[in-house]
């Protein structure tokens, strides 16, 4: 069969139609890629340097909560708390879900009765049955280090 010009042009014709296709195709990705990159970003509240943040909470003296506690230490020494300071698994600091940053708690342990009073620089713990996750020298201060755990009393410090 003999092939008519026009068939040939029909084919050019289909062709150049697949390759707009093709090149609309890739001009709109590169045009929303484009959009989604320069749109705004998110508004969040501007990063205070200098400044630590506190916590809106209710703040009580007298025994605040009993329950139980753990300790945190290698793992996390020389990283950013919560409230932006470095963590120093040997300083006098615990990590607390409501209390405000700065606050002071007395921890005693119910088990031997040995008590210390940590600063609140952290938020934790985050697993249930525990109120406090102290530091390895607050730890170690009121005997928590062997087991690891021990049920506690916590009292605000004013």
């Amino acid at each position: 069969m003999e092939r008519l010009p026009g068939f040939q042009r029909f084919q050019s014709v289909q062709r150049l139609g697949l390759n707009n296709l093709v090149l609309a195709a890739v001009l709109i990705t590169a045009i929303m890629m484009f959009e989604v990159t320069c749109s705004p970003a998110p508004k969040y509240r501007a990063k205070r340097s200098g400044k630590q943040r506190t916590s809106r909470s209710v703040q009580t003296s007298g025994a605040y909560q009993i329950g139980g506690a753990s300790y945190y230490a290698k793992k996390f020494h020389g990283r950013k708390t919560a409230n932006g300071e470095i963590f120093d698994m040997y300083a006098m600091t615990a990590a607390h879900r409501k209390l405000a940053f700065g606050t002071n708690v007395r921890v005693t342990n119910l088990g031997n009765g040995m008590s210390v009073v940590v600063r609140i620089n952290d938020r934790g713990p985050f697993v249930k049955g525990r109120i406090i996750d102290l530091s390895y020298g607050a730890a170690k201060k009121i005997g928590l280090v062997q087991s690891g755990t021990a049920k506690v009393k916590l009292e605000i410090v004013k």
